[in-house]
């Protein structure tokens, strides 16, 4: 689903606000996630899972088509855990 979709369903299960307003409320909760991550937070929304940051450490890696070796600076990867309620729901042991 693109975001844009989830905009319009959103919309359209509420015709109070507008599809721009959605825009701002997706916006605003997807930086939110993003600066709370870069702050080295976890986020934990109850029943759907959490989102936490790892690290991948520096290291010496070798390019495998000329055979040299190479420093690799460490990096940040997005690590996500699901949560309960959706594991199920995707396992099909209950629904909504």
């Amino acid at each position: 689903m693109l975001k844009s979709e989830l905009i319009l369903n959103l919309q359209k299960k509420n015709d109070t606000l507008s599809a721009i307003d959605f825009e701002i409320i997706c916006n605003l909760f997807f930086k939110k996630i993003i600066n709370e991550l870069r702050n080295d937070n976890n986020i934990e929304l109850r029943g759907f899972g959490t989102f936490s940051k790892k690290i991948n450490k520096a290291k010496m890696v070798r390019n495998p088509k000329t055979n040299t070796k190479i420093f690799k600076d460490k990096t940040y990867k997005i690590h996500f855990k699901s949560g309960k309620i959706l594991h199920k729901i995707l396992n099909n042991l209950s629904s909504i």
